[in-house]
């Protein structure tokens, strides 16, 4: 019942994630993070099993951090997604599998901004936008109707409330609060968190 959305533009990535912590059919929360920051300039966003997400996320975080403390360099956001992906998929085929739901975002000086999807199953893509959870099916519609590849960020910040007004009008469950981020060339920034209103029929 859980939203991730990401949104790449020429410089710039921005993703978005639901605030909501539920159990079963109870909110618990409404202030939850589900974005994870691996180093200056990559995120990853994941939502899944409660138990699940916080394990597998963390476990990639730490060991993202201790390549840089071993190495003295960062992972770029391409080495960050495929050793996410390795994991995901050993854990697969093992019984400690993860049922988790990944965005992984980054920005590097040689490749610019990259956004990867990734699925439970380990599936791996490198995308314009994305988008994971039930919310996924009301939005990818909106997200390939009006993304273009020279999206400047005002636009894409205006896309993703398009999104989240979708949401409001179609999905049957409420979420009520996103946390936003942009990352770019100066690192990861925290926008306002957005209260979407419901859109007029």
């Amino acid at each position: 019942m859980e939203y991730l959305i990401g949104i790449q533009g020429p410089d710039y990535i921005l993703v978005a994630s639901d605030c909501t912590a539920a159990s079963n059919i109870v909110q618990m929360k409404d202030d939850h993070d589900k974005m994870l920051k691996m180093s200056e300039k990559i995120l990853l966003l994941c939502v899944g099993e409660a138990g699940d997400t916080v394990q597998f996320a963390e476990y990639i975080q730490k060991n993202v951090q201790l390549y840089k403390m071993l190495n003295g360099y960062e992972l770029s956001p391409t080495g960050a997604a495929n050793f996410t992906h390795r994991n995901l998929a050993d854990y697969l085929q093992s019984w400690t599998l993860y049922h988790v739901n990944l965005l992984l975002a980054g920005y590097d000086e040689h490749e610019g901004p990259t956004l990867y999807n990734m699925d439970y199953l380990a599936t791996l893509a490198k995308a314009p936008f994305a988008a994971h959870g039930y919310g996924a099916f009301l939005t990818l519609s909106v997200l390939d109707r009006y993304y273009k590849p020279s999206i400047t960020c005002e636009e894409a910040v205006e896309l993703l409330k398009k999104c989240l007004e979708e949401l409001q009008k179609c999905f049957i469950l409420n979420l009520p609060s996103f946390s936003i981020q942009i990352i770019d060339k100066d690192g990861i920034h925290e926008l306002d968190t957005i209260l979407p209103s419901k859109r007029s029929s």
